[in-house]
């Protein structure tokens, strides 16, 4: 399986930041894993790598939906006016513990590839890489 050149994490919690780092770790799917405690810190590294043309600009996203300073929706508002080459090539999955009926119709409305429950697994990973990244 040829692994993505980087992936970024956006969660606010660190051990949930640090397992699925293991877990990209351990299934060699990822050359580089960023990691972002927030809508804004990922705003941020995204400009800072995406700018051009790059292999460290992520094709993946996992996005948390509840974090402080900006959420997985403020995140994704922003993201859609940032002025990023890769953007099409960039694929963003929501992760969430939230099942709340609400979150997940909002969720459903939004421009992103789809969206998983916590917590990320390898069937889990495997399944979106198959299914959004024919890896």
């Amino acid at each position: 399986m040829q692994s993505l050149s980087c992936v970024l994490l956006v969660d606010d919690d660190p051990t949930t930041n640090f397992l699925n780092q293991l877990l990209f770790k351990r299934l060699g799917t990822s050359n580089q894993v960023l990691v972002a405690l927030n809508g804004q810190e990922a705003l941020d590294l995204l400009q800072q790598h995406c700018h051009e043309v790059s292999e460290e600009c992520p094709a993946l996203i996992l996005l948390d939906v509840k974090m402080p300073v900006m959420d997985g929706f403020s995140f994704l508002e922003a993201y859609e006016k940032l002025p990023i080459t890769q953007k099409q090539a960039i694929i963003i999955v929501m992760l969430t513990t939230s099942l709340h009926p609400q979150d997940v119709e909002r969720v459903e409305k939004l421009n992103i590839a789809g969206f998983l429950n916590k917590p990320l697994t390898e069937d889990k990973l495997n399944q979106v890489l198959e299914k959004y990244l024919n890896r």
